[in-house]
């Protein structure tokens, strides 16, 4: 997503972790979000899928909680009001923060997904649990196509199709987590944080 680079993929797991439940495969190349653009970031990167065994339920928000060290709990879309007082909220994507959808039609509990990578101020990967189901899938796509560019109105990439998604969600914006980290470490950390949030009851 970034220029100049090729391909960015999250660590591989060693050691112990590599006998966890779950594979790393690359899958598709990532097409432009805007065709008319000379060539999108989302065209020089791949994303990378991460499969859980099929028996273990990973719900979203035990692991962007995981993942993102931020200490909030229940439905993801109360995370926005929870966050009040406690973390900073923005409408600026940041590393390591968390995007909160609204509830919906689609998504009767909202859903939260750390973002990954920071494009541009209208386009980020994310790493999510359970978008698709029983998976996640790391550097995801997702751009802002809210009117005021202020992250309230969002697309995702939808996996199964290969293709930014048609809907439209609604989101409050970004919870930001206390700590500067870097999307290197979010690669680095997803595997444990797969294995945690899996363990918790």
């Amino acid at each position: 997503m970034l220029g100049g680079m090729s391909d960015i993929r999250p660590h591989p797991p060693t050691g112990r972790s590599a006998a966890l439940c779950f594979a790393l495969m690359v899958s598709f190349g990532l097409c432009a979000c805007a065709p008319t653009a000379p060539e999108s970031a989302f065209d020089r990167l791949r994303g990378v899928r991460i499969s859980i065994d099929e028996q273990v339920v990973l719900e979203c928000a035990p692991f962007a909680r995981v993942l993102s060290g931020l200490q909030l709990n229940g439905a993801a879309a109360d995370w926005w009001r929870q966050a009040e007082g406690r973390y900073a909220r923005s409408n600026s994507p940041a590393v390591g923060g968390v995007l909160v959808f609204r509830r919906s039609a689609r998504l009767a509990d909202g859903h939260v997904a750390v973002v990954s990578r920071v494009l541009s101020d209208r386009q980020i990967l994310v790493t999510q649990a359970n978008w698709v189901r029983h998976r996640v899938i790391a550097d995801m796509p997702v751009i802002d196509v809210s009117p005021e560019n202020d992250w309230t109105l969002v697309r995702v990439w939808w996996p199964p199709s290969g293709q930014m998604g048609i809907t439209a969600y609604p989101a409050y914006g970004f919870i930001l987590a206390n700590r500067s980290v870097s999307p290197d470490q979010i690669a680095a950390d997803t595997p444990t944080a797969i294995r945690v949030a899996a363990a918790l009851p």
